[in-house]
């Protein structure tokens, strides 16, 4: 498995993070329309090829991870999609699972599905060039949730998607993601995220799961987006790797965080509140979606042909990160 590791660890080399370019179609057609432009493979291809192609492709970013639609599609310049990502310098990889669905007997959460034939699509995806995957689980806080049965259930199906990705020789993201939606404690966060990674390793380590070859995407142990509670960077910083100190096997290369719903500017924050005090042997980034994307996107909608001034948006986003990444991020450096 050391190719395994030697592969995360490059996605996750000093100063890099992943692009996560997977929304759905549905996904993607909102986050478009918001803008006001209209959602066609062209214009979904053309925003993504704009990121894809910019220069924070070769410092910041080390993994892409890309949609169906997206892995199949070509360039404007002709070549295939993952090429142009390997081109600079980063690894692509592929959403596989196929959404969360209400789970049986709990309508009030969810279960990831997707396991039917993966190990023919795993099989698709890594000839088209990808080398690593994702797969996401959603679980809920509230008085009642997430209840065991959501998490056994999320927790098996991650091992099982992770075996058969390594099987065929990628490296899988373990993405456990406890929601921010709710008006709950960042201790109940916590408290619940624990339990939550630590069922996502036992189920790993039943099902042979190399930790070594894995990379984990939590959420950061944050107060619900609906909670009166004030809670500062320092403490979710050491919430956070509290929780991942308690919960992670060592092996495990490194976390990329997801933004869960936090802003641009509080993902970068947060991130390097972390990175300041980060006393583990983990690889801390990030895997963001739009906290590296949606100041590029509306800059782009006002004229979707400004590949430049795209580029140089999302440029400085992808910096900041970066930054974050390393402890060395700071407010001022927002403003220049």
């Amino acid at each position: 498995m050391t190719e395994l590791n030697q592969i995360a660890k490059k996605i996750l080399e000093k100063g890099k993070g992943i692009l996560a370019a997977d929304e759905s179609t549905g996904t993607m057609t909102k986050r478009l329309e918001a803008v006001g432009v209209s959602s066609s493979p062209e214009n979904r291809l053309l925003f993504r090829e704009t990121l894809f192609s910019s220069e924070a492709m070769k410092s910041f970013i080390g993994g892409v991870i890309l949609y169906d639609e997206t892995i199949k599609q070509k360039s404007l310049t002709n070549k295939k999609i993952p090429e142009l990502i390997s081109g600079y310098g980063a690894i692509p990889g592929i959403k596989v699972d196929t959404g969360a669905k209400i789970l049986a007997n709990s309508p009030d959460e969810k279960i990831t599905e997707g396991l039917d034939g993966l190990r023919e699509r795993l099989k698709e995806y890594y000839k088209l060039g990808a080398r690593f995957t994702k797969w996401r689980a959603v679980y809920s806080i509230s008085e009642n949730y997430p209840s065991k049965l959501s998490i056994y259930s999320n927790a098996h199906a991650l091992a099982r998607y992770s075996a058969l990705v390594q099987e065929c020789g990628m490296v899988p993201i373990v993405e456990p993601e406890v929601l921010m939606d709710g008006n709950h404690s960042a201790e109940e966060c916590f408290n619940k995220t624990s339990e939550v990674i630590k069922k996502c390793f036992d189920e790993l380590n039943k099902h042979k799961v190399d930790p070594s070859g894995i990379i984990l995407k939590p959420n950061m142990i944050l107060p619900g987006s609906g909670s009166k509670k004030e809670i500062n960077t320092k403490t979710i910083a050491e919430l956070t790797l509290k929780c991942l100190k308690m919960s992670v096997p060592s092996e495990v290369p490194g976390v990329a965080f997801l933004s869960g719903g936090q802003s641009e500017f509080d993902a970068a924050k947060n991130l390097n509140s972390i990175n300041l005090i980060n006393d583990t042997n983990f690889i801390m980034t990030y895997s963001y979606g739009r906290a590296l994307q949606q100041s590029a996107l509306k800059f782009w909608a006002k004229n979707i042909q400004n590949v430049k001034g795209t580029q140089e948006v999302f440029n400085q986003r992808a910096k900041m990160c970066s930054l974050a990444s390393r402890g060395k991020w700071s407010e001022d450096l927002e403003k220049i």
